[in-house]
């Protein structure tokens, strides 16, 4: 591997994949980012099945709005339409916020140029689809193939990194559903709806809904969604 950029890149990943802890986690990534002009970060979990897209925001960093307002799933969404783009393509992406007479505007670009703020989203996918991704931004981005494609390498080694440390409970209890848990997660993944659930399996609605309440306490997952791709890739439950 001759690339320096590369080289660097597979190093970073190599690093983050031993990290210890978030903040390590984060600092690989400033490090290997900065030299590239990027010094805003989010990173979070997201579903092509949710309406809102974005699930849970697990690191964000900078003022990506200009105005210093706090970053959530939310606001992340509604002022960064661009996200949704995902959806479409697959393959990450550089875009530009540029002022407007009618306000900002986000574009997709393919090189981003002129004043404003520019940024490289990464999406990651994986046995659900669509699993989340990493935002880049800053005011002077290197946007290089190289960089995009090492960046890349780097916020999916992030992403799956900090996913692990953050949806794994302290206590070991993952990878413990009981039969019956597996059953109702296992028809969930499948799309089958609660009351469909219920009625295969004998239960009524609100036992299907207190096991589903169990099992994202046990996988220590803040929605179903979560659940469902811990258990996959604990091999708790197959699709």
């Amino acid at each position: 591997m001759s690339n320096p950029i590369a080289q660097d890149a597979f190093s970073t990943a190599l690093a983050i994949e031993e990290s210890g802890s978030l903040s390590a986690i984060q600092d690989r990534v400033r490090t290997f980012a900065k030299p590239y002009g990027f010094d805003r970060f989010v990173l979070f979990s997201a579903s092509a099945t949710t309406e809102e897209l974005v699930e849970h925001i697990y690191w964000v960093e900078g003022d990506w709005f200009g105005n210093g307002e706090s970053v959530d799933a939310v606001t992340y969404v509604r002022h960064c339409p661009v996200t949704r783009h995902m959806l479409l393509g697959g393959d990450p992406f550089f875009w530009s916020k540029i002022s407007a007479e009618k306000g900002e505007l986000y574009q997709v670009v393919r090189i981003p140029r002129g004043s404003g703020i520019h940024g490289l989203q990464i999406p990651v996918f994986g046995p659900q689809g669509l699993e989340g991704a990493i935002s880049l931004g800053g005011e002077h981005i290197e946007a290089s193939a190289q960089v995009r494609l090492a960046m890349s390498l780097v916020g999916t080694a992030a992403f799956f990194s900090s996913r692990r440390r953050l949806e794994t409970p302290a206590d070991g209890t993952i990878g413990k559903l009981s039969e019956r848990e597996r059953e109702v997660l296992a028809w969930t993944a499948a799309g089958r709806r609660q009351a469909d659930i219920a009625a295969t399996l004998g239960l009524s609605e609100r036992t299907v809904e207190n096991h589903l309440r169990r099992i994202r306490l046990r996988l220590g997952a803040a929605t179903t969604a979560q659940a469902i791709r811990i258990a996959i890739r604990k091999g708790e439950i197959e699709i």
